[in-house]
């Protein structure tokens, strides 16, 4: 079954291709989440305005990208944590940490575009790639401190 991708599915094409697909995957699936449309004649000519639009909308989401890219020069971020004697935190710094502190800052940022592939759980200083668009990334500051260990008295 030939279908017209209308958004963009993992593993298989990007919006506006034409793919083939196994029958039950094309109707199970892509048609009634409205994922694709069926590869008629006249399916076939409204791809081209499908494409047309698709280029408009990715340059607007690549310029906005582009000036939050900007917004973020100079941030840096900082925690402080729990840490034993060799540096090494009692927990962790995670993205939805990271995340949640752009948060109190401004910046609505998904946790799954801070490209952390462990959590930090050493002390020091990190360069962490966030990614706001296919074609843009950008590095902001985090740095892990340890806390003191003052216990109050009770």
């Amino acid at each position: 079954m030939e279908v017209i991708l209308k958004e963009d599915v993992a593993k298989l094409g990007a919006r506006g291709e034409v793919v083939s697909v196994a029958e039950g995957y094309g109707r199970n699936y892509l048609l009634p989440k409205k994922l694709a449309v069926e590869a008629t004649k006249a399916n076939k000519s409204v791809i081209e305005q499908m494409k047309a639009s698709s280029v408009r909308k990715l340059v607007k989401e690549k310029g906005d990208a582009e000036l939050l890219a900007k917004q973020f020069e100079g941030v840096s971020l900082h925690f402080t944590r729990k840490a034993g004697e060799h540096d090494t935190l009692f927990g962790s710094v995670t993205s939805a940490d990271i995340a949640h502190e752009l948060e109190g800052r401004g910046f609505n940022i998904d946790r799954r575009k801070i490209e952390l592939d462990q959590p930090l759980k050493l002390l020091g200083e990190f360069s962490v790639p966030i990614k706001l668009h296919k074609e843009v990334t950008v590095q902001i500051k985090v740095a892990v401190t340890k806390q003191d260990s003052e216990e109050p008295s009770a």
